[in-house]
């Protein structure tokens, strides 16, 4: 959501400010065009220079510089602007832009643009806690500006509580979510799963596969971006949830994912089912941890309820998604399991081709239709497949709409 997105980046006197240096790398590796606007008491911490050799623009600092055109600069900004960020924001900053002062070039330019105004405060925990500081958030928030909460932890000042600037990352990825609420897919209910499923032997055993959960977190993120509301079931991974989830619902087994998945099925409007169940799980559960014999041990397995083959069966309204893992006879096995659990279209994993399928960051797919159509996609990182996929299940969307 941020590609060719132009936002305008306030940075105030604040010791975080060296965090907003990684916050406009970060914003440019997005693909957003970045503007820095420093006030004085920013230039005190970091040089100007710094900023404009990581967003590439001249860095404004003083309201009465030379123009470079004949148009009055802060309004040509604010006009220009997808976004008019401040980050830092210190309580001085806040007040002022919450009372409409207008004595800078950064107050100014946030006074006269109608686009959407994010704010990053980051300050000593009692200034930031102070009444009168809550109430200028307060207006700022009445006014339709998001406020991002400050961490919490060790501030600078010496003092420990909410205060800290939050990591560039999350800042990133909350505004993609803050404009993905005007996305394509904006208003669409997903359910998606993702990661592996565990069945338990004993107290410390149990069966499990390769999956890393990359590819359903992923494709929950990118369609969180693009204003879906994504329901994320998911197995055991170390992926920490995408910011902007409806909901984040953490299994362990494949009865327990079962069980999740129906039970919000009948609420969505799209099911990827991305998630790499155990199709086989321990006949009888030991209470205590087996001990080492020194004989073979026989392990009984039953066969898991199919959660795809569940929902094909039940499918109304839905548009369902599902993803093919395999090794041998890829396109035959992929083909039959599309047509038998009445699917809409498949993502079919080759394991065998280097850069795809488990634990890495790529992939490479052929996605295979309910009418017979075969697309085979190039290589690429899971983030952008992600879109890819989901750029196909809007055009269904769009076909049914039209019905």
């Amino acid at each position: 959501m941020l590609k060719d997105k132009f936002v305008i980046l306030g940075v105030t006197g604040s010791i975080a400010i060296y965090k907003a240096v990684e916050l406009v790398r970060l914003l440019k590796k997005a693909g957003a065009q970045v503007q820095v606007i420093m006030t004085k008491s920013a230039c005190e911490f970091v040089k100007p220079l710094t900023f404009q050799v990581i967003s590439q623009n001249p860095v404004i600092t003083d309201m009465f510089e030379e123009p470079d055109s004949f148009d009055v600069e802060h309004v040509a900004l604010a006009d220009k602007a997808d976004v008019f960020l401040v980050a830092p924001a210190t309580a001085n900053i806040i007040a002022k832009i919450a009372a409409g002062l207008a004595d800078d070039m950064l107050t100014t330019t946030i006074l006269a643009t109608r686009a959407k105004k994010i704010i990053v405060p980051a300050m000593n925990v009692n200034m930031y806690e102070n009444i009168i500081t809550q109430r200028n958030i307060e207006t700022l928030t009445s006014t339709g500006a998001v406020v991002i909460e400050p961490a919490t932890g060790d501030l600078a000042c010496g003092y420990k509580g909410k205060g800290r600037f939050p990591e560039p990352a999350d800042i990133v990825e909350q505004i993609e979510v803050i404009l993905g609420k005007s996305g394509d897919l904006r208003g669409k209910k997903f359910l998606i799963t993702a990661g592996p499923t565990r069945e338990p032997i004993d107290p410390v055993r149990f069966i499990t596969n390769h999956s890393s959960g990359k590819m359903g977190y992923a494709l929950a993120e990118k369609a969180v971006h693009r204003g879906g509301e994504v329901i994320l079931i998911s197995g055991p991974t170390n992926i920490k949830p995408p910011l902007g989830l409806s909901k984040y619902i953490p299994v362990e087994t494949a009865d327990e994912m079962f069980n999740a998945v129906m039970e919000y099925y009948p609420k969505v409007d799209v099911v990827i089912k991305s998630a790499a169940v155990a199709d086989f799980s321990p006949k009888y559960f030991s209470e205590e941890k087996i001990k080492k014999q020194n004989f073979d041990m026989v392990l009984e397995l039953k066969r898991n309820p199919d959660i795809l083959q569940e929902l094909g069966n039940s499918k109304t309204h839905q548009i369902l998604v599902g993803f093919a893992a395999e090794t041998t006879d890829t396109l035959k096995n992929a083909q039959d399991k599309l047509k038998r659990k009445n699917l809409d279209l498949i993502v079919l994993n080759d394991l065998t081709a280097q850069g795809a399928g488990f634990g890495t960051d790529t992939n490479i797919v052929k996605i295979l239709y309910k009418d017979g159509r075969i697309e085979e996609l190039p290589k690429m990182l899971k983030k952008d497949l992600a879109d890819e996929i989901l750029n196909r299940i809007y055009a269904f969307l769009e076909q049914n709409r039209k019905f």
